[in-house]
C-alpha cells in the first residue's frame, strides 16, 4: 500500500510538471516559435479534454453495473466527428469570422447581441457544470483514498486526512493552476497556448494509463476469453447485448450535444481552433482515441467484478486491481492517469466558464454603470476583465465543491455527469437554429432554453439532492402539494420511464417546442437579420454587413480611446495605423470608416464579447446625429435590397436554364418525330417487298392454264419463302419493341458462355462450308460461367458469325472466334477480313433498319440483328460494341461480368 504522503506528493509534483509545460508553451507562443503548438495533433489531444474522471473512472462503474451502456458517451462524439464534419467547419469560420469567444457568445452575437440572452446561458452553463466539476473532485479523492487509503481497496476512508478537505485541497490547487496561466491575457483569440499544450500531455497521460491497466488486467485475467470464462464461472454476469432502450438513446442525444455545447469543449474545439483544415485530422484521429480509451473498459469491469470483494467500488478497479496484484507502480500510474483527466477537465472548464461570467455579466455591469467613454484609466478595462475571470474561476470551483460537499454520499460517478450534459443540451437546439434557421428569434430562443433549463432543474437537478435532503425526498415520492402528476421523476403521468430519460425529454422537447412555434409567431429585429444572414450564410458571403456612419459619427480618437481601454496601446495603435496605412493617410488624418468600425468592433469581442463590444461602441456613437438604431435600419434596408437582386438574378438564371432545357426537348422531340418517320418508311419499305412478291405470284397462280407443275411448284415455294422472311421481319420488329420496353423478360441464371458460343459455331457450321469462309480459333476462355439465358446468348453470337459471313466478299473469306477472361469479365470476339464499316455508319450500325454500307457484300435482313442483340446483351448487364480488331475488317466485342458465385 503506498503512503498517503507519497502518493499527495507525487500529484503535486504532476501539478508542477503541468505549470512548467504550459509556462514553456506561454513562452513559445509569446516568442512566435509556435511549430509543434499548432499543430493539428496537438489540437486533437486538446479535443480528449472529453474523456474525464467520468471517463476514466465512471466509465468502468458504468460498465459493471449496466454493461455496454458506456459506449454511448463514445458513440455520440464520433458521430459528431465523422458525420458531422459540416457543423464544426461551420462553427469555426462563424468563430474566426466573429471573434466568438464561448457559446454564450455565439448564442448572443447571433441573436442580435443581446446582453440578456448571453447572461442566461452563462448563468445556465455555470449552475450546469458544477455538478460536473464536483464528479471530478469525487473521482479524486476516491482515487487516493483508493491508492493510500484502505487495504480494503476503496471502501475506507483515508487515515487521518478528511475526503472534504482532499476536495478543498485540489480545488484550491486547480484554482492557482488556472488563474496563472488561463488568465494571463483578455483576448481569447490570443489562444491558451500554454495550457492547451498541458492539456495535450495529460490526454497522453490518461490514455497510456488507462492502457496500462487494461494490458496488466488482460495478462493476468488470460486474456478476453479468460477473463470472460472466469467470471462465467463465478457466476458474474455482465449485459454485453446492446439494448436500444430509452436510456441508451438519451445518452445518445446528450453525448453528441455535449461534444458540441459545453463549455470546454467549445473552448478546444472552436475558439483554440487556429487553423480549419485541423478539424480533418480530428474526424478521424480524436474517435481513434476514444476507440482506445473504451477498449479495455469491459475486460477491467468484468475482471473486478470476478476477482475483487463484492462491496468494491467498481469505479475504482483501474486502481484497485493493480494494487490486488501487489502492482503499486502501476497503480500509482493509473491514479496519475485519472488525475489527469480529472485537473484537465477542472483547468479547461473554468477558463472557459470564466470568459462567459467576465464577458456577459460582469462587463456589461462595468459598462453600465461606467459614463462614456470612461471606460477607466490606462488598463482599466483589461486590468478589470483580468481580475473578474480570476474571481469567476474561485466562484465556479467553489460551486463545484459546494455540490460536492452535499452529494458526496453517492457511490456513483456516472449520473452526476449526466446530470451536467442535460443541462448544456438545452443550448443545442437553440446552437443549430442560430447557424442554419434565419427565421429563429431571439424571443424564442430565450424561452425555449429558459423554460428547458427550468424543468431540468426540477427533473434532473433537484433529484440529485435526494439523498441529503428529506424535503427532497418527500417531493420526489409526493409532488410538490401532494399533486403526483408534478412529481420530478413522473411528470404528468409519466412513470416507469429511466429518471435521465424522463428529465432529458421533458426538457428538451419543451426546448425545441418553443422555439420552433416561437419563432415562427414572433419577429426580429433589424440587428437579428442582420446578423442571421452573416451566421447562416457564411460560406457565401465573404464580409458581414457593417454599420453605415453618419456625419456625426464618433471620430477616430472616440474609437482609438475605447481600443485602448480594451486592447492595449500596442495592440490599438497596431490596429489604426493598419488601417491608416491601407487608405494611404497618416494616422492622424485617419477617418474611421463603416468597414473599419465593423473591424474593430470584432476585436473587442475577442476581448469582451460581442454583446459588450456593441453596448461599448453603442456608448461611444450615443452623441452623433445618426443613432445606432437608425444605423442598424440603414444597414438591414440595404442588405435586404442586395439579397432582392441576388433573388431576382437568381430568378433569371433559373429561367435561362428553364428555356434551355426547353430548347433542348423541343429538338429531342423534333429528333423523336424524325426517327419515327424515318423508322415507317423503313418497316413499310421492307414489308413492301415480301408482300409484292407474294401478290404477285399469288395472282399468276389465280390463272394456272399457262402453267406447268414446274412452274407452279416454284412460285408457291417462292410465296412460301416470302411469307417465311416477312413472318420473321415481324417477330423481329415485335422482338426489339418489345426488349426496348422490358416486356420480353427472362431470369439470368449462370450460363457457360463459351458453350454458347460453341453452340453457335455448330449452327452457322452449314452456312460457313456454303460460303467457303475458314474459321480461325483464336484464344478460348474454357468453362465461364456468367449470368444470362443460354439461347439467346447464343441468338446473340449466331448473328454475329452470320453477320460476319453474309457482309464478307474477300477472295478468302475469314472468320476469326476468339474469347477469354479479362478484369473479371467474360470477352467473346468475332472479326472478319471483309470491307469493315465505313466510319460514317459506325455510330449508327446499332440502330434499328440499320445495315451500313459494305462494298458488293450482301445486303439483305432488315438490319434489327445487332440493335436486338445489344438489348439482348444489355439485359444480361453486359455490353455489345465495335472495335479494331486483329483482321482488317469489322470486330464485335461481346463483354459480359463473370458470376462470382
Amino acid at each position: 500500500m503506498l503512503s498517503a504522503d507519497f502518493v499527495i506528493a507525487t500529484a503535486v509534483a504532476y501539478v508542477g510538471l503541468l505549470f512548467v509545460l504550459a509556462y514553456v508553451g506561454d513562452r513559445r507562443a509569446k516568442a512566435n516559435k509556435r511549430s509543434w503548438l499548432n499543430s493539428a495533433s496537438v489540437y486533437t489531444l486538446s479535443i480528449s479534454v472529453y474523456c474525464t474522471s467520468w471517463t476514466f473512472y465512471g466509465a468502468v462503474g458504468n460498465a459493471a453495473r449496466s454493461g455496454l451502456e458506456f459506449l454511448t458517451i463514445y458513440l455520440g462524439p464520433t458521430v459528431v466527428f465523422v458525420g458531422w464534419y459540416f457543423l464544426l467547419r461551420r462553427l469555426v469560420r462563424i468563430s474566426h469570422i466573429h471573434r466568438i469567444t464561448s457559446v454564450a457568445d455565439l448564442l448572443s452575437s447571433r441573436f442580435g447581441k443581446s446582453s440578456r440572452l448571453g447572461v442566461l446561458v452563462t448563468c445556465i452553463a455555470v449552475i450546469g457544470i458544477a455538478p460536473y466539476i464536483a464528479l471530478q473532485l469525487k473521482a479524486v479523492t476516491s482515487s487516493i483514498q483508493a491508492v493510500a487509503g484502505s487495504s480494503e481497496f476503496g471502501q475506507g476512508s483515508l487515515r487521518g486526512i478528511d475526503d472534504v478537505g482532499l476536495a478543498l485541497g485540489v480545488a484550491a490547487g486547480m484554482a492557482l493552476f488556472t488563474i496563472l496561466f488561463g488568465t494571463r491575457h483578455v483576448d481569447a483569440k490570443e489562444q491558451h497556448h500554454g495550457v492547451v499544450a498541458a492539456i495535450a500531455f495529460e490526454a497522453m497521460v490518461k490514455l497510456a494509463a488507462l492502457v496500462a491497466v487494461g494490458v496488466f488486467v488482460l495478462f493476468i485475467g488470460g486474456g478476453f476469453e479468460g477473463i470472460f470464462s472466469q467470471a462465467a464461472a463465478k457466476g458474474v454476469v455482465v449485459d454485453t447485448s446492446a439494448s436500444f432502450d430509452s436510456r441508451w438513446v438519451t445518452t445518445m442525444v446528450l453525448s453528441i450535444a455535449a461534444i458540441v455545447c459545453l463549455p470546454r469543449q467549445f473552448q478546444v474545439t472552436v475558439v483554440e481552433n487556429s487553423d480549419e483544415n485541423h478539424l480533418r485530422v480530428a474526424g478521424w484521429a480524436f474517435p481513434a482515441y476514444m476507440l482506445l480509451m473504451s477498449i479495455f473498459i469491459l475486460p477491467i469491469a468484468v475482471y473486478g467484478l470476478t476477482v475483487m470483494p463484492a462491496d468494491s467500488n467498481p469505479d475504482m478497479f483501474a486502481l484497485t486491481l493493480p494494487l490486488a496484484a501487489g502492482q503499486n507502480g502501476l497503480a500509482l500510474f493509473a491514479f496519475i492517469g485519472g488525475f489527469s483527466s480529472a485537473t484537465s477537465m477542472i483547468i479547461l472548464e473554468s477558463i472557459a466558464l470564466s470568459i462567459m461570467v467576465s464577458n456577459h455579466i460582469i462587463m456589461p455591469l462595468v459598462l453600465r454603470f461606467s459614463p462614456a467613454p470612461q471606460f477607466g484609466d490606462g488598463k482599466g478595462v483589461s486590468r478589470q476583465l483580468l481580475v473578474a475571470r480570476r474571481f469567476s474561476i474561485m466562484l465556479i470551483l467553489s460551486l463545484g465543491f459546494f455540490y460536492f460537499f452535499f452529494t458526496r454520499d453517492s457511490d456513483a460517478l456516472a449520473p452526476i455527469g449526466l446530470i451536467s450534459f442535460t443541462a448544456i443540451a438545452q443550448f443545442f437546439p437553440a446552437l443549430l437554429a442560430a447557424i442554419f434557421w434565419r427565421d429563429a428569434s431571439l424571443k424564442a430562443v430565450s424561452a425555449a432554453i429558459f423554460v428547458g433549463f427550468v424543468i431540468w432543474a426540477w427533473c434532473c437537478f433537484l433529484p440529485s439532492f435526494e439523498s441529503v435532503s428529506p424535503s427532497v425526498s418527500q417531493l420526489l415520492a409526493e409532488g410538490p402539494w401532494g399533486i403526483g402528476w408534478l412529481r420530478p421523476e413522473a411528470m404528468f403521468g409519466l412513470d416507469g420511464w429511466d429518471p435521465l430519460a424522463h428529465a432529458a425529454f421533458w426538457s428538451l422537447s419543451a426546448n425545441v417546442a418553443i422555439l420552433t412555434l416561437g419563432s415562427l409567431v414572433t419577429t426580429t429585429s433589424v440587428l437579428e437579420r442582420i446578423q442571421a444572414t452573416a451566421f447562416v450564410d457564411v460560406f457565401r458571403r465573404r464580409h458581414m454587413p457593417q454599420v453605415t456612419l453618419g456625419p456625426g459619427s464618433a471620430t477616430a480618437n472616440d474609437l482609438y480611446f475605447v481600443a485602448e481601454r480594451v486592447l492595449g496601446e500596442k495592440r490599438a495603435a497596431s490596429l489604426f495605423e493598419a488601417a491608416a496605412r491601407d487608405r494611404g493617410v497618416e494616422p492622424v488624418h485617419f477617418e474611421p470608416t463603416p468597414e473599419f468600425v465593423g473591424r474593430l468592433e470584432r476585436e473587442l469581442a475577442g476581448s469582451i464579447g460581442a454583446a459588450s463590444a456593441h453596448v461599448m461602441l453603442s456608448k461611444v456613437v450615443a452623441g452623433s446625429d445618426v443613432s445606432l438604431e437608425e444605423m442598424m435600419q440603414m444597414a438591414d434596408e440595404t442588405q435586404q435590397v442586395i439579397e432582392y437582386s441576388q433573388e431576382l438574378e437568381k430568378t433569371s438564371a433559373e429561367l435561362r436554364l428553364t428555356a434551355q432545357k426547353l430548347e433542348d426537348a423541343n429538338a429531342q422531340l423534333r429528333q423523336l418525330d424524325s426517327q419515327k418517320d424515318e423508322f415507317l418508311s423503313q418497316v413499310s419499305h421492307e414489308v413492301r417487298t415480301p408482300m409484292t412478291s407474294i401478290r404477285s405470284f399469288s395472282e399468276i397462280l389465280l390463272d394456272p392454264r399457262d402453267l406447268d407443275d414446274h412452274q407452279r411448284q416454284r412460285f408457291v415455294s417462292t410465296i412460301h419463302q416470302e411469307s417465311l422472311r416477312l413472318t420473321k421481319l415481324l417477330d423481329e420488329i415485335l422482338d426489339l419493341s418489345a426488349l426496348e420496353r422490358g416486356e420480353r423478360s427472362w431470369e439470368n441464371q449462370p450460363v457457360d458462355a463459351d458453350e454458347a458460343l460453341d453452340r453457335a459455331l455448330l449452327v452457322c457450321d452449314a452456312l460457313l462450308r456454303q460460303r467457303g469462309m475458314r474459321v480461325e480459333h483464336g484464344e478460348r476462355s474454357g468453362r465461364t460461367l456468367v449470368q444470362g439465358d443460354a439461347d439467346r446468348l447464343c441468338q446473340v453470337f449466331i448473328n454475329l458469325i452470320s453477320n460476319a459471313v453474309r457482309y464478307n466478299d474477300s477472295a478468302a473469306p475469314v472468320v476469326r472466334i476468339s474469347s477469354t477472361i479479362r478484369s473479371g469479365a467474360f470477352v467473346a470476339e468475332v472479326a472478319d477480313n471483309g470491307p469493315g464499316i465505313a466510319k460514317t455508319d459506325r455510330k449508327l450500325i446499332f440502330e434499328k433498319f440499320a445495315r451500313g454500307k459494305r462494298g458488293s457484300a450482301d445486303q439483305t435482313g432488315a438490319g434489327l440483328g445487332l440493335a436486338i442483340s445489344r438489348q439482348i446483351v444489355t439485359r444480361m448487364d453486359g455490353s455489345l460494341e465495335l472495335v479494331s480488331g486483329p483482321l482488317p475488317g469489322a470486330c464485335f466485342r461481346l463483354r459480359l461480368p463473370v458470376n462470382r458465385a
